[in-house]
């Protein structure tokens, strides 16, 4: 068997001998550089469990706040009139509804400075959604307008982000609410049957100044919606297309109701309330 030479001409050693101490300077070397790897990576762990503690925190305030705003609805539910003040009591118990869910949105605010607002918005966005739908039921049922973005926002704290788009959805679930208080309005017998001069009632029912607003701005928003122009590629427009397909089934239903009571009324006995219990078909305009 040959020996190995280098290029020089000169013997290789096939089983160099190691010294001891390169072995010691190697393993302190690489101790230092081995303990940074880790604490770099314990400093991803301490991050992460942060980030999931924080998001957990956020996800049980915006329930919370989705369980008040829910309360409120269900309580301005009982109210029968719509442009005037709400009755004490139930103006009492929403205020202090009120006043819990913005403490329970101050209380998320440290957790969303900077550019962790936008990181935990889909966290949060459930309840913002369900308070404007709250606040907007509110607002409808006192002034008979429209709630505005400015002024849900003056509602909500200052480092509180209200987006377009969960103004939006909280304006979408505004017509369910609506449409439970048209429908129950309109079938608790409240039309009257116009009277002629002569005294005589001729048998044609209309309907209450607010039972007819109420349909009216129940049209207006179905057409402001349906023009709303959203891109393929939003990720707005996952929850639009069910939320359209149920606002429009939503003012159907109304306008069923008001139909069942003006057109047909006079061929129905006095005290006959319209049965909305049926589907209704929603036709795209």
């Amino acid at each position: 068997m040959g020996t190995k030479r280098s290029w020089e001409g000169q013997p290789l050693e096939l089983h160099p001998k190691i010294d001891a101490s390169d072995i010691t300077m190697a393993e302190a070397e690489a101790e230092p550089q081995g303990a940074s790897i880790i604490s770099i990576f314990e400093n991803f762990r301490d991050e992460l469990d942060e980030h999931h503690d924080r998001r957990e925190r956020i996800i049980k305030k915006s329930r919370d706040i989705t369980a008040l705003s829910k309360k409120i609805i269900f309580a301005l539910q009982r109210v029968r009139a719509t442009n005037q003040p709400l009755p004490p009591k139930i103006a009492q118990e929403n205020e202090t509804r009120f006043e819990q869910i913005r403490a329970l949105f101050e209380a998320i605010v440290p957790e969303q400075l900077g550019i962790k607002g936008w990181r935990y918005q889909r966290q949060v966005s459930p309840g913002i959604q369900e308070y404007i739908e709250a606040v907007s039921f509110d607002h409808y049922l006192r002034t008979q307008t429209l709630i505005s973005h400015a002024e849900c926002q003056s509602r909500l704290p200052a480092d509180i982000l209200l987006s377009e788009e969960d103004y939006l959805m909280g304006l979408f679930d505004l017509t369910g609410e609506m449409m439970r208080f048209a429908v129950l309005s309109l079938s608790s017998g409240n039309a009257a049957a116009t009277q002629p001069e002569g005294g005589e009632s001729n048998h044609r029912p209309t309907l209450a100044s607010s039972q007819g607003d109420i349909v009216v701005d129940l049209r207006a928003m179905r057409a402001g919606f349906e023009a709303l122009s959203v891109p393929r590629r939003h990720f707005m427009l996952r929850d639009l297309q069910k939320k359209m397909e149920v606002m429009q089934n939503s003012v159907e239903k109304v306008e069923r109701a008001a139909y069942g009571i003006l057109v047909r009324g006079s061929e129905r006995p006095s005290g006959w309330t319209p049965d909305i219990s049926g589907p209704v078909e929603v036709e795209s305009h």
